[in-house]
């Protein structure tokens, strides 16, 4: 029994270091919730369209019981969508080319945004065309974190959608081979500070990643990965332009909670950009503090996603109410050409 007693005294030491060092850590950050941007409400259809989120998370219980796998598809789509030009649903478009044909949103799942367009006509349906796709896309998210055992929360409403996109834009978003430091600089660049960036980065948790997204850490071999798991992931991408994926949690994979940050501790992160964060003194901390208490997790995720969604955003009379995800109203056509022939010039004065 006392040998028992005696090792157990490491680990519970261990964690209390954690707990100590991570809530001094966090301390020393202000503690302050998102203020909410003009024009957004977190009850701006309570009179006009009071069943909305009733129909969304109605119709996505339906969606997921039978694909678990588009609930990180639809949060990706919502990060994809907010953080190049602001959450106006601008990756929701079609283009030739769009945002969605460019690398970084590469593999953004076509069943996601039909469920988003779905969910689309359900509300139009219920209430009129008066709820955008901009914010039908953020209350899919949310949903879909809280349906696969994540936390539950209001969002602000009101957004409008845009009437154009951004190919050019998509080069702000963070890259999964970036470090530590570019990671922060991405996000800096968007008033995002380290720990939003962690907290962000734990949506992770679930999730699947294309073999070119992390082959850089197999060939050559990255010393910081786990070697089982490098044997798996080289077994599952045997070449970098493989198709198969991998999942991004190796604990929980369909799972919303805090196992991610264990896979971190445990040189069990597949992305550089992951894994890193362990390496990075700005960042241990967090990963450490997230890892031991997934309450501390899902408070910092939740603010730092309401910071999230309402980037740029477009409300009163901008924009507009797409009557199909996908397309602008006809009235807006010349403003869409318009903003392709914006990011023609501005990719080629690059050269």
């Amino acid at each position: 029994m006392a040998k028992t007693s005696a090792c157990s005294y490491p680990s519970l030491f261990l964690i209390f270091s954690i707990l100590f060092t991570s809530h001094f850590f966090l301390g020393s950050e202000a503690q302050t919730k998102p203020p909410v941007v003009e024009g957004l409400s977190f009850s701006f259809y309570s009179k006009t369209c009071p069943k909305l989120e009733t129909v969304v998370r109605n119709h996505l219980k339906k969606v997921l019981k039978k694909d678990n796998g588009q609930a990180p598809g639809l949060l990706r789509i919502f990060f994809h969508d907010c953080f190049v030009q602001g959450c106006d649903g601008s990756v929701l478009l079609d283009g030739s080319p769009g945002e969605r044909d460019q690398p970084a949103n590469i593999g953004i799942r076509p069943e996601a945004l039909q469920t988003i367009e779905d969910i689309r006509a359900l509300v139009h349906k219920q209430c009129g065309k008066i709820v955008s796709c901009a914010d039908i896309t953020i209350l899919a998210s949310r949903d879909a974190v809280f349906l696969t055992g994540g936390p539950d929360y209001a969002v602000p409403l009101g957004r409008r959608d845009g009437v154009s996109f951004s190919t050019v834009g998509t080069q702000k978003l963070p890259s999964p081979i970036n470090n530590t430091t570019a990671t922060l600089k991405a996000f800096a660049d968007r008033n995002f500070d380290a720990t939003d960036v962690v907290a962000l980065s734990g949506a992770h948790t679930f999730g699947r990643a294309h073999c070119g997204t992390f082959f850089n850490r197999l060939s050559p071999l990255d010393p910081n990965m786990d070697k089982t798991l490098a044997k798996n992931l080289t077994a599952t991408c045997p070449a970098q332009n493989s198709t198969n994926t991998a999942n991004l949690d190796i604990r929980t994979p369909n799972v919303f909670d805090n196992k991610y940050y264990l896979d971190l501790m445990n040189r069990q992160g597949v992305f550089t950009s992951d894994q890193d964060l362990l390496s990075d003194k700005r960042t241990k901390g967090l990963v450490n503090a997230f890892a031991v208490n997934q309450t501390l997790f899902f408070e910092k995720f939740v603010d730092a996603v309401i910071k999230l969604s309402q980037l740029d955003v477009l409300t009163g009379n901008q924009g507009e109410i797409r009557g199909r995800c996908n397309v602008v109203n006809s009235d807006k056509k010349s403003s869409l050409l318009a903003s392709v022939v914006e990011d023609v010039v501005e990719f080629a004065d690059q050269f």
